[in-house]
Formats: structure tokens, sequence, C-alpha cells
């Protein structure tokens, strides 16, 4: 047996999955901010894993409560909640360093009656569907924010090709210039700064990753992937970095010829899977290495 002696490595613990519900009231109008939170924690924790010491355990139940007790004072953008929520554990509890705070959040549209949205009915909104996401960490006096979302679908009709790739004899996709071209973006994008209007600002980014899906055609989605990602920083010059997981969602024009019909490209099978996988990043040039800050982040290139 070895005897070479076992040592903790990284580590953190909190409480995921904290699904909060604010309702701010003005009069007879209500909103809704709907968040999913996690908090977890970095510090000195070696004695509760060594020795079964708690006395620097933060109570994950704990922590679920500090979630909803500090959405009555307002929630505004996720990452403002987030940084308020983790700079409260760095600064009242000496032995935390710091940690890991992230946010789904999700959004509620009046429910339109007689032309008009409802004061206090919703559903589920979005233009895209998507789900808005927040990471803040807190390493000692170093706080990054990484905004981002998920599952926003994007579909466009035409204005998209593929050519022009290597053939061998598994090879049997024909080639293309014009097809659907539909994907369900993933993004999430590095702050260089906390000094931020986080709200506009994700609204600006979702508007420009739009924007720029449609105003081209459309080569590959490596090429669309990397003119979003282009377009946004050049906007953004508060954002360094951005991620993009995009799964190319098949479309395949069906041959009606057995029916005695033509498909001009009007009737196509939608394949669920298998699907292609874009991933990549874009970033500027002089920025330095940040794997310290997307470490623990939800993995994509």
């Amino acid at each position: 047996m070895s005897t070479e002696k076992i040592v903790l490595g990284d580590n953190q613990f909190g409480k995921a999955e904290n699904h909060l519900v604010r309702v701010t009231k003005d009069g007879d109008l209500h909103t809704i901010e709907d968040l999913t939170v996690v908090s977890q924690l970095h510090g000195d924790f070696a004695s509760a894993y060594y020795d079964g010491n708690n006395e620097h355990v933060v109570p994950t139940d704990t922590q679920k409560n500090t979630v909803f007790a500090f959405a009555k004072d307002g929630v505004g953008s996720p990452e403002e909640f987030l940084l308020r929520l983790g700079q409260h554990y760095v600064d009242d509890f000496e032995w935390v360093t710091g940690g890991r705070w992230g946010a789904r959040q999700v959004s509620w549209d009046r429910i339109p009656v007689a032309g008009a949205g409802h004061d206090h009915s919703f559903y589920r909104g979005g233009s895209g569907g998507e789900t808005r996401t927040a990471i803040v960490k807190i390493d000692g006096d170093a706080k990054y924010v990484i905004s981002g979302l998920q599952e926003l679908s994007v579909l466009k009709t035409t204005q998209s090709g593929f050519e022009g790739f290597p053939v061998d004899k598994y090879t049997t996709l024909p080639e293309t210039t014009d097809r659907i071209l539909a994907t369900s973006v993933t993004a999430r994008w590095l702050f260089n700064t906390t000094d931020v209007d986080f709200n506009a600002s994700y609204d600006s980014v979702k508007q420009i990753l739009l924007e720029t899906f449609t105003n081209h055609y459309s080569r590959a989605l490596q090429e669309t992937q990397y003119l979003m990602g282009k377009a946004v920083l050049e906007a953004h010059p508060e954002i360094d970095e951005i991620k993009f997981s995009m799964p190319n969602l098949h479309h395949f024009a069906l041959d009606l010829s057995p029916y005695g019909l033509e498909n001009d490209n009007e009737v196509f099978w939608a394949a669920h899977s298998p699907y292609g996988l874009i991933e990549g990043t874009l970033r500027r040039e002089s920025l330095g290495d940040t794997d310290k800050i997307w470490k623990g982040v939800p993995a994509f290139v």
C-alpha cells in the first residue's frame, strides 16, 4: 500500500438550486424576477475535511436563507445581486476568501388582455425562449463577472450554405448553397470591470447576437459564430472574452419525388439528434490567461 500523504485539493461548498421569485408591487402593478441561484464558498475549510471540525463551515442552509433574505432588498440585475451576495460572505466571515455565485434567470411577460398587459398575470416569455445566466467569482480583492444566455433559439430559412469540405469514402453529405441554418445559442462573456449597467449590457449583447446571425450569408456555423462574437467585442469594450456552444440543428430537405412532387427547399425533416456541435472562444488578442477565472464555470471551450 502507498504511504504517501493524502492532502486536500481545491474545494468549495454551498447550496444549489435556490429558486427565488421576487414580486415587486407598485400598487396594482406587479413585476416578477425569477432566478435560480447557487452559492459556493472558498476559504479555510481544511479542518472540516481533515478533522470533522465545523467551526468554519457556514451551513448550506444558512446560505439558502441568505439568498432569500437578500431578495427582500430587491434583485436588480442578477449580476448585481450576486456581487452583493458574495461580498457579504467575504466581509462577514474572516475565513471566507471568496467563492462562486451563479444564477439562471427566466423572464415572464404580461398576459395581454383587451390589448394591454395584465397588471399581475404573466406567461413565460423571452423573444428567443432563452434563459439569462450570470456568474460572480470573488478571489480575495478580485471580482470577476461572467454574463450569458442559453437556449436562445434562432433559425434562418436561407442565406446559408456548406460546401468545399473534404470528402472521403464515408462522406455522404451533399454540398449546398441554400439551406436552413438553425441553432440554440449558449454564450457566456467575461467583463473586465464591475462598473456596468448589466441589464442594458445584456439587452445589447443579445440584440447584437440576433442581428449578426441574420445579416450575412453563412458559409458555415463556425463563421457565423466568429462574426457574432467579433461584433459583441467590437461594440462592448468592457467585455474581454466570449465563449459559445452552438449545436447545428440540421434540417434536411425531403425527397418528395416518389409522390410526384417537387421540393424547392420547402419541406424539411428537422433532425433532433445527432447534431453538429460548434464551440469556440473569441477574445481580445492582448488578453492574458483567463483559465483560472473560467474554472468551475459550466464547461464548454
